[in-house]
């Protein structure tokens, strides 16, 4: 069948696009189905699109974003399923998935992964927070021939607009994420790492009096990899801009990996990618017990559930101490990723969506 994929970002940079169905593309294409990739943003606009400033060219971006969006409406009648990731548009109503629906009575299959009904919009882009038009989540919903959600507490809320939900969870490329680290065996020196978009960086506040506790006892490097750098007052802090060419490698570089949340509506919508990532490269990893984290990570076998700052102080300083049973908990979580969150092992579940 032809399918046309309206998403919000150029293909190959946001974590949701690309764990969500861009590695999935070949398995269609493989399927003998024809696909058609349209981005709303621009790769220019996408670059500067959460920094600070940028008014007029993230406006004209958003301006020609919606002209493309009504010239593609003219091809609409040519595709067999339109998959939505997210939304059509960033703001407005959801004018175009209406069209898409009501009028060309076209089988939309909506895809998310975060509660991106709740207002989350970052402070880089207030003005665009106004006109953000959250509520239109359910629509979507409503009119969708069905829902793709990452986790059970995003598709327990599209089941109070339609009934034909699946649980497609975000999953890893096991063949492009492994290897072992890249740190010289000489160097004594733990690196506790994280990974993710500056919209999540809020989280590792709550970690930070525990490493400037840690890095006083221990020789230690507190690592975090992102789109934007983050102001932290550590000794051992390092900031190392994502690069999807680096990614591996800079991940490789990591001994701990951590990911803290906030028990909140919002983070309940997570689907643990940073687990998972982590999981996948065999690095062991800490996780507060929010949401969907607590069916990836089993206590004590393949990382650590953290529920609060005695937890997280007490597996790292384990962990920092005993390389062995980093080894031990990262081979475990690898194994876990591989079995029921790997691309492989999801690929007839992602194909059923097409059906």
């Amino acid at each position: 069948m032809k399918i046309l994929f309206i998403i919000p970002y150029p293909t190959g940079e946001a974590p949701s696009q690309r764990f969500r169905f861009e590695q999935y593309l070949d398995v269609l294409n493989r399927e003998g189905h024809t696909l058609r990739i349209v981005s709303f943003l621009s790769p220019g606009v996408w670059k500067i699109f959460y920094k600070k400033g940028h008014f007029w060219a993230k406006s004209m971006g958003i301006v020609k974003g919606f002209f493309h969006r009504i010239l593609l409406l003219l091809s609409v009648p040519q595709y067999d399923r339109v998959f939505i990731h997210r939304e059509a548009t960033p703001v407005g109503p959801p004018i175009f998935e209406w069209i898409i629906a009501k009028i060309f009575r076209k089988k939309i299959i909506y895809d998310f992964d975060d509660a991106i009904w709740l207002p989350n919009t970052s402070k880089e882009n207030k003005v665009a927070s106004k006109f953000k038009w959250h509520q239109k989540t359910g629509w979507i919903c409503r009119w969708s021939h069905l829902v793709s959600c990452g986790n059970d507490f995003l598709a327990n809320y599209a089941k109070k607009y339609n009934q034909k939900v699946v649980l497609n969870p975000t999953t890893i490329d096991t063949d492009y994420f492994q290897g072992l680290s890249s740190q010289n065996p000489d160097d004594q020196t733990v690196t506790i790492g994280w990974t993710g978009t500056h919209s999540t960086l809020e989280y590792l506040h709550a970690l930070l009096p525990i490493i400037t506790q840690l890095e006083k006892k221990f020789n230690l490097q507190f690592l975090v990899i992102s789109n934007q750098s983050p102001e932290f007052d550590l000794d051992s802090f390092q900031f190392l801009p994502w690069n999807k060419k680096t990614e591996i490698s800079d991940l490789q570089k990591i001994d701990i990996g951590v990911m803290p949340l906030e028990n909140d509506q919002w983070a309940q919508g997570k689907c643990g990618l940073k687990a998972l990532q982590f999981m996948a490269m065999g690095i062991p990893v800490l996780v507060s017990p929010v949401g969907v984290n607590t069916e990836i990570v089993k206590d004590g076998e393949n990382g650590y559930l953290c529920l609060n700052q005695k937890d997280w102080f007490n597996n790292l300083e384990k962990l920092i101490q005993n390389e062995n049973l980093r080894k031990e908990l990262g081979k475990n979580g690898r194994k876990r990723v591989v079995r029921d969150y790997s691309k492989d092992a999801n690929s007839d579940n992602f194909l059923s969506l097409f059906a």
